[in-house]
């Protein structure tokens, strides 16, 4: 079957401009003799929109060219059906394609679409919402909240605004129901990760994967508040091991599991985002694995 693809560029993701990188994958396109339209993002672009023109332009794939926002509205519309998805890293953090080993640099990532193979990949429900790669509760919601809002993007900007939220932290009360299991914790965050990290290799999930039908969930539990530096960095670091929830509960600043499901009562409403970008809190959270939801592009 004649392959074509439909580029989905986000103009603003990132810091670059992107009119270079247009003309780029015109002639890569042109070059591999493969059909193509392009489709510029909006803020009003939902998946259902991307659904329509890729049925439209009869594209067999759907290459994203922006950030993690943007691979979460393609995995979204996509998800089970043949459409492939390939992604031309231009964000700022650029998890999911860190993950999947897919290169920063447009030329190679650009061959893993003519020349990669597809993977099912999992995704996730978070409530109603869609997440495939990682969604949160508390300190990193509080920054993906603030991030948001910033008029400059990349590496400093995130970093700057983790460090005004850090001071202004405090933890949250959760009620949290895992298969055959209930506890309680006071944490500053949870993170529910399907790939592994926020992105920028910042890995707080290392033993997260794209396609073993299991949800890692980190949970950085209450603690005198200079010590979460070093406890993170642990956890970045690979140092932690898995736990049972047995072994870790009340013996560990940092609980680290994995589980297909597990649900959240959120009793003090703390901060939601999913895959980065800020989401209306609630009180009751219900999370499940999707395996194997959408078909991506990877080396």
């Amino acid at each position: 079957m004649k392959r074509t693809l439909l580029f989905l560029i986000n103009p603003i993701a990132g810091t670059r401009s992107k009119q270079s990188l247009e003309v780029y994958l015109k002639c890569k396109a042109e070059a591999a003799e493969l059909p193509y339209t392009i489709l510029h993002s909006t803020p009003k672009m939902d998946a259902h929109f991307l659904l329509h023109a890729a049925e439209e332009a009869n594209a067999t794939d759907v290459i994203v060219c922006g950030g993690d926002g943007t691979v979460n509205m393609a995995a979204k519309a996509f998800q089970n059906t043949k459409t492939n998805i390939g992604i031309i890293p231009v964000g700022s953090g650029n998890g999911l394609a860190r993950c999947a080993g897919i290169p920063l640099k447009p030329r190679n990532a650009f061959d893993v679409i003519l020349n990669g193979k597809v993977q099912a990949t999992d995704a996730f429900k978070v409530n109603d919402h869609f997440s495939c790669m990682l969604s949160g509760l508390g300190l990193d919601a509080a920054v993906a909240a603030s991030f948001a809002k910033q008029t400059t993007r990349g590496l400093y900007t995130y970093t700057t605004q983790t460090l005004i939220q850090f001071f202004k932290a405090n933890p949250y009360h959760f009620n949290i129901e895992l298969p055959g299991l209930c506890f309680h914790s006071d944490a500053f965050f949870i993170s529910i990760a399907n790939s592994n990290q926020f992105g920028n290799n910042v890995t707080i999930a290392p033993m997260a994967s794209l396609h073993d039908g299991l949800l890692d969930i980190v949970i950085v539990q209450k603690m005198v508040k200079a010590g979460i530096p070093l406890a993170v960095m642990k956890q970045l670091r690979g140092n932690n091991k898995l736990h049972t929830v047995a072994d870790a509960v009340g013996k560990q600043n940092v609980i680290y599991l994995q589980t297909p499901s597990l649900k959240i009562v959120n009793k003090q409403l703390a901060p939601l985002h999913i895959d980065g970008d800020p989401c209306e809190t609630v009180k009751e959270i219900e999370i499940k694995i999707l395996p194997g939801a959408f078909r991506l592009l990877v080396p």
